[in-house]
């Protein structure tokens, strides 16, 4: 059973949302409460709840839950009694105010665009009320959560292939081995996961020999987390650090069949330039030396085509006491043996944080880098793989073309918008 990060239930006079806290994974399982968009919103800087497609998914969410509860106190007055104007009015203000949590992640911001146009297009609607705008509103944020988890089988199944395609012309043909980076899966996505969509897709088939795992510093979303999902679903992995990554690939890429780097994104370039947790770039450069291939999953919301390069992206900086200080349960030996091998106790309840750094230690904490196209072998999204052409370059615009239902082969072809640009 994969695992359930976001909880959400909708019922005739309210909603209820929950999510898995991250920041206790993996050593508590807690479910938070989600009831308004502060709460969303401090969740996110916090990252309680990480990784692009699931941020944008609470954010959306909890302001659905706060849509039905009518609460007085959160807003100007009941919205049964406000006009469609006022309605909308408020929507978008709040929408703008959960974009602020995390600026780097272009799925949260192209959530909100699109929920901003089906709430101004009720809104204009002739005979238009409240409940026809929040009713719009909640419909457009459920909808999101199903499309999501369906991109992300779709994402598996579409990277599983290209990998195993390319594997049947190479030295070991048959089960492959992928080495990950951060978090991608149930806990950063609705469900099944991007990256992890991928080896999830390969597991099923029997065509997994063995996931490799950067532990991801300063946050640890590799050991905490990744690791928690893949132990899990009795996935076979090694974490591994951050630093180790090239020996792993010099030491044992043929041994062990390494036929590929799968990372996730939080937004990618017109150009391919792909922005993603810190630690990512030097895993392109590294698997580029080895001869590795390297591939980003991520569904099309993640796409940004009013981002021409990754030179425009903006990258979040983070608190110096995330790289200084280190949080986890006391561990208590039960023999004195020191960091001997033996049985050891883990006080699971004992949640303790400790210096890791020396004191006055001056920091910088970028959260994310940004991998250049030209390191990128492929970009996997819910609708296929993306390679690039002759020109060495990618055309991402073609993602957004999908075939009129019901065309067949020689029917028209009909441009999605992109995410940047809404519904």
């Amino acid at each position: 059973m994969v695992l359930q990060a976001i909880k959400y239930s909708h019922h005739h006079d309210h909603n209820s949302l929950e999510i898995l806290d991250q920041l206790k994974l993996p050593h508590q399982e807690t479910y938070r409460p989600i009831s308004c968009v502060e709460d969303a919103w401090h969740a996110i800087k916090e990252m309680r709840v990480r990784g692009a497609p699931a941020i944008a998914i609470v954010a959306a969410l909890s302001l659905a839950v706060e849509l039905k509860s009518g609460d007085a106190d959160k807003l100007d007055k009941p919205f049964g009694e406000s006009s469609a104007a006022k309605t909308e009015k408020t929507i978008v203000e709040k929408l703008n105010y959960l974009v602020t949590s995390r600026p780097t992640a272009v799925n949260l911001a192209d959530a909100a665009k699109k929920l901003e146009r089906l709430v101004r297009s009720a809104a204009s609607l002739p005979d238009a009320t409240a409940a026809v705008v929040i009713e719009a509103y909640v419909t457009g944020a459920e909808r999101m959560l199903v499309d999501d988890v369906q991109d992300n089988e779709n994402i598996g199944k579409h990277g599983a292939d290209w990998i195993l395609d390319r594997n049947k012309s190479g030295k070991q043909p048959g089960q492959v081995s992928v080495l990950t980076h951060c978090n991608t899966g149930s806990l950063a996505t609705a469900g099944y996961g991007t990256a992890l969509g991928i080896v999830r897709s390969l597991q099923a088939r029997n065509s997994l020999k063995h996931v490799f795992y950067a532990e991801t510093r300063p946050y640890n979303q590799g050991s905490r987390l990744t690791g928690f999902e893949l132990i899990h679903d009795g996935i076979p992995a090694t974490l591994i650090t951050d630093s180790m990554a090239a020996t792993l690939l010099h030491l044992k890429r043929d041994s062990e069949n390494i036929a590929a780097v799968v990372v996730g994104a939080d937004r990618v370039a017109t150009n391919g330039d792909t922005a993603n947790k810190v630690g990512t770039y030097a895993l392109a450069i590294l698997a580029r030396y080895h001869n590795v291939r390297f591939l980003v999953a991520a569904p099309r919301t993640t796409i940004d085509l009013n981002t021409k390069s990754g030179k425009a992206i903006v990258i979040e900086e983070r608190p110096p006491q995330e790289m200084t200080i280190m949080k986890g349960p006391r561990v208590r030996w039960n023999e004195d043996n020191g960091y001997k091998a033996g049985p050891m106790t883990v006080e699971k309840e004992n949640i303790e944080a400790i210096s890791i750094a020396a004191e006055g230690t001056q920091t910088w904490n970028p959260a994310f880098d940004v991998t250049p196209a030209e390191l990128i072998d492929g970009i996997v999204t819910e609708v296929g793989v993306v390679e690039k052409g002759e020109d060495g370059r990618f055309d991402l615009d073609k993602v957004f073309e999908v075939r009129e239902t019901g065309s067949g082969e020689s029917g028209k072809r009909k441009r999605m918008p992109s995410p940047s640009e809404g519904p």
